[in-house]
């Protein structure tokens, strides 16, 4: 028996389906326009286009939270209650996106409803708690509200996620709480932030605060670079901090024995005073500053002793003021030393050549001494000079330095090498 197919009623049994489906089609179209159109006002990024936004798409929560922006911060006369409905409502349609929970705690917080606002913060922490821009809207909220703890907890978080804005989270922490030990616990251990904070409290004139977290740094043994320690030794200088300057270079000497070990010969007191090393270029071994009409530089030829000596050329087109060659000496007050240094020039012009000048570093009235000048050209000599520090002198600067001529013809040409500097106590 052959089985006949009815294709016509096959066609009308499907047809209900094909509705179902052209209807739903439409009506994604029609959704899909809706947020396309909603989105297009939404960019235009004023009240009136997000309004429209939200008229043609009613369930985007981003939205709302822009609205209630909009609305507190550029409103004629900010309607905080409205402002608070349209956060609300921005949680309520997206409740797991911790940024509207944040934005909503800050309402509440401006429509002074604090215990909402803490909810709403504490909400968005604990779906975003690394979020340095919840973590640093929160923490300003908890110093007001006074949540010290929580507000400086937050702020560990702001600093921890390599925020750029240290300073910013130092200055908030110390003008809410002016408690140093609390904003040191509060610096998670990492070097950058230590040094960041030394710096802020030096800057700041808090030079406890700034040696409590130099102690810390050495006791969490955090991994630096010896020159990233300089600014500090130079913060502590140009304080007056003679003996914290001596211990943080001690510090040091133990952190990099291999670095500054060789720059100390007992009992000279002058660090690298054979330049056998490379130039540290800070901390408490020789500086030298770029400066233009004069090149400095160590020299492996001809030293007085030893492999290398610091060579210093004049180009003999500047009647330079010159003293760019120089290092800082840590000394005890009423005790008499003897300093030594080995010259030697080649073709050195005017009436002023280079020389030693050995004077305190803090009081030059109180100390001051200079061996006798080069100029034109001579062999190796030793100059030296034999003094007794005044009773509030503990640093010395030790330099090269060449005074400027006051002849006509004073434009200072030609070379000086200088070895074997020392500064020993004398018995």
């Amino acid at each position: 028996m052959a089985i006949r197919f009815n294709s016509t009623n096959g066609q009308f049994s499907n047809l209900p389906i094909r509705i179902c489906l052209l209807l739903n089609l439409i009506l994604c179209i029609y959704q899909a326009g809706r947020r396309g159109i909603g989105n297009w006002y939404f960019r235009q990024a004023s009240p009136a286009s997000i309004q429209a936004a939200i008229q043609w798409d009613g369930d985007n929560a981003q939205y709302y939270d822009a609205q209630g922006t909009l609305t507190h911060f550029y409103a004629v006369s900010p309607n905080l209650d409205e402002s608070v409905r349209l956060f609300e409502r921005a949680t309520r349609l997206s409740a797991y996106d911790a940024h509207y929970w944040s934005d909503l705690g800050a309402a509440y917080d401006w429509a002074g409803q604090t215990n909402d606002a803490v909810s709403a913060f504490r909400r968005a922490l604990r779906l975003f708690p690394n979020s340095p821009e919840i973590n640093w809207r929160f923490a300003n909220f908890a110093f007001r509200s006074h949540r010290i703890p929580e507000a400086l907890r937050a702020l560990q978080v702001v600093l921890a996620e390599n925020s750029p804005s240290h300073r910013e989270v130092f200055r908030l922490a110390a003008s809410a709480t002016r408690d140093d030990r609390a904003i040191l616990e509060m610096l998670p251990p990492q070097t950058s932030v230590f040094f960041d904070y030394l710096s802020f409290a030096m800057e700041a004139g808090n030079v406890p605060a700034s040696e409590q977290a130099w102690l810390r740094l050495l006791q969490l043994k955090l991994p630096f670079d010896l020159r990233q320690a300089f600014p500090y030794l130079d913060a502590l200088i140009q304080h007056r901090e003679p003996d914290r300057l001596a211990a943080a270079w001690s510090a040091l000497a133990e952190r990099f024995p291999e670095q500054i070990g060789p720059l100390m010969t007992k009992p000279n007191l002058v660090a690298n005073g054979s330049f056998e090393r490379d130039l540290l270029n800070g901390g408490m071994d020789w500086r030298v500053v770029p400066v233009e009409g004069a090149v400095a530089g160590l020299d492996s030829r001809g030293a007085f002793e030893g492999s290398r000596a610091l060579r210093i050329a004049f180009n003999g087109k500047r009647n330079l003021d010159y003293g760019h060659v120089f290092q800082y000496v840590s000394v005890q007050p009423n005790t008499r030393y003897r300093f030594s240094g080995a010259m030697r020039v080649s073709g050195i012009t005017t009436d002023s050549g280079p020389r030693f000048q050995v004077f305190d570093a803090f009081n030059i009235q109180d100390l001051f001494l200079s061996t006798e000048h080069a100029v034109g050209t001579s062999d190796w000599s030793s100059q030296q000079l034999e003094f007794k520090t005044k009773a509030n002198t503990r640093l010395l600067m030790v330099r090269v330095a060449r005074p400027p001529s006051e002849k006509l013809d004073n434009q200072i040409g030609g070379t000086v090498w200088i070895d074997q500097v020392s500064l020993i106590p004398v018995n």
